[in-house]
């Protein structure tokens, strides 16, 4: 598919994706800088769409690879629920053309010591605490969501 296939079908429906809220044991969380649209220049949690035709647990072990450059397990995930992500842009910068997310979150648990390799679409993974990433400006609000209240 094309990119201009790709934005006519965000211009017209919502996209299925898997975000991957991942802890480790000293219960920070692992986020990227995004260096992509949308939500580009944020610290986001690593995620990634669901292809047509791709099951759930494959397409989490797909985005757990790409994004991290790891394998993961899906039996060891927990689903914390499904969330909408809605921005006014999209990756093209098209305008008049905002993108919808129906978003599964998973959470993980890995060891910081872990050997990660971030993928083209992040300039860096760190490890946050739960406070500082709530009250970081540059942390997207759709990641605020999964640890606020």
């Amino acid at each position: 598919m094309d990119a201009r296939q790709l934005l006519q079908i965000i211009a017209a429906t919502p996209l299925v994706s898997i975000d991957l809220v991942i802890r480790n044991e000293k219960d920070q969380v692992l986020l990227g800088k995004r260096a992509n649209r949308p939500a580009q220049n944020s610290w986001f949690v690593p995620g990634g769409r669901i292809r047509k035709n791709e099951r759930i647990e494959d397409a989490f072990a797909r985005i757990f690879q790409a994004e991290l450059g790891l394998a993961f397990p899906f039996s060891k995930a927990r689903l914390l629920g499904a969330y909408n992500h809605i921005y006014p842009d999209n990756f093209l910068g098209e305008s008049g053309i905002n993108t919808h997310y129906v978003v599964l979150a998973y959470a993980c648990t890995l060891n910081s010591a872990a050997r990660l390799h971030p993928d083209a679409q992040h300039d860096s993974l760190q490890w946050w605490e739960i406070p500082q990433l709530l009250s970081e400006p540059n942390v997207h609000e759709n990641t605020k969501a999964y640890f606020a209240g």
